[in-house]
């Protein structure tokens, strides 16, 4: 007889050391009410539905999910609907990817002003990319971009995911220019120029007195420490050569960071009233208070309405003469490989049907009087 884990909820320690969380440190607005979807998420407190199956077979009650983006219980479907989105974005063409990260005297800045500081992030990574592809090939590339803020342990560590093109699009809009086949360019170089381009991008911001609170003598000191520490690009080895396989495995490759929060329910080991374990990797773990535990996880939620996937170069294109349509022309779109339903169809289609007799699910609301009341939430 085989041994089954425990199953653990991270909305279950939001439950019960929330208040202590909240006595210790000080959160935004943003952060209470994340703590608050992720605490009520398929619960009572935000309604649901008796489902019946039409032939009787089966019947059971559904809770509503909070669909916030940092809900570890939210993102399967919202994954799949972005993947099966995106893959008709996707040029049918090799890409690599690459990791942009920043020297930890910047942190601060992230933490204190963070729609700020991850704008002016993005824009660094964009322009360094665009530059160059057109100075040294003379060609416009495909960029899609993934904000994360996490490590396997929690930890704050703002870094940004990039998938690009291994080709571009000539800038006299000719054909396709390749760049080399084992690497896209020099990681110091990348590095050297993505430094100059994030303090330009953060000398706007000073200048613009966009970080109000901020000491000048603080600001100048740390920005001449890292002016004159390497900055680190991180470039995976690149995909296979293209094709519909190699673009259908690009597609769904990246999709694990798009919708990826901090840590998932699975990555939990153990939970008990003083002490969190949870998996890291290569089966390394990390044991903390619950208190410390959620503080490591507020950390990471970002400002609301602040877009963490973006698209540019090729991919910001949505033209119907625009340069990505130009692109398609010449090397076709990502197409799908099986002939199957997709993983978003399985889903979709699961929801509506009995798991017993395959029978139509029929969906009423429960009752006011059934659900619980929803927490206060004045933030």
């Amino acid at each position: 007889m085989g041994f089954t884990r425990p199953r653990f909820d991270i909305a279950d320690i939001v439950r019960l050391h929330r208040d202590a969380l909240e006595t210790r440190y000080s959160l935004n607005r943003q952060q209470r009410r994340v703590l608050t979807a992720i605490g009520q998420c398929r619960t009572a407190a935000l309604g649901g539905h008796k489902e019946v199956c039409e032939h009787g077979d089966f019947e059971r009650i559904s809770y509503n999910s909070c669909r916030d983006r940092h809900c570890p219980k939210c993102q399967a479907l919202a994954q799949e609907r972005w993947l099966d989105k995106e893959t008709q974005r996707l040029l049918d063409v090799p890409h690599f990817h690459l990791v942009f990260t920043l020297p930890a005297e910047l942190r601060f800045l992230a933490r204190q002003y963070p729609a700020k500081f991850y704008g002016a992030f993005f824009h660094a990574v964009t322009k360094t990319l665009l530059k160059l592809f057109r100075s040294r090939l003379k060609a416009t590339p495909g960029l899609l971009l993934v904000l994360h803020t996490w490590t396997r342990e929690l930890t704050f560590h703002p870094h940004i995911h990039v998938l690009v093109t291994a080709v571009g699009l000539a800038l006299d809009g000719s054909g396709m220019v390749a760049s080399g086949r084992k690497y896209l360019f020099p990681v110091g170089i990348m590095g050297t120029v993505f430094r100059a381009k994030m303090l330009h991008e953060l000398g706007i911001l000073q200048a613009k007195a966009a970080f109000p609170g901020l000491p000048a003598d603080l600001y100048a000191a740390r920005m001449a420490t890292v002016a004159r520490k390497p900055w680190v690009v991180y470039a995976k080895k690149p995909f296979r050569s293209g094709g519909p396989r190699h673009s259908s495995h690009v597609v769904a490759y990246m999709a694990r960071y798009t919708h990826r929060v901090g840590i998932a329910n699975s990555r939990l080991l153990e939970v008990t009233k003083d002490r969190v374990t949870f998996a890291t990797k290569n089966g390394k773990t990390v044991t903390v208070h619950p208190v410390e535990f959620l503080h490591r996880l507020v950390q990471h939620v970002l400002p609301q309405g602040f877009h963490k996937i973006r698209h540019a170069g090729l991919y910001a294109s949505v033209q119907a003469d625009g340069l990505l349509e130009k692109a398609r022309t010449l090397v076709g779109t990502c197409k799908k490989l099986r002939k199957d339903p997709s993983a978003l169809e399985r889903l979709e289609r699961e929801s509506r049907t009995c798991p017993v007799c395959g029978g139509a699910l029929r969906r009423t609301s429960l009752p006011a009087a059934i659900r619980a009341p929803p927490e206060d939430d004045s933030c």
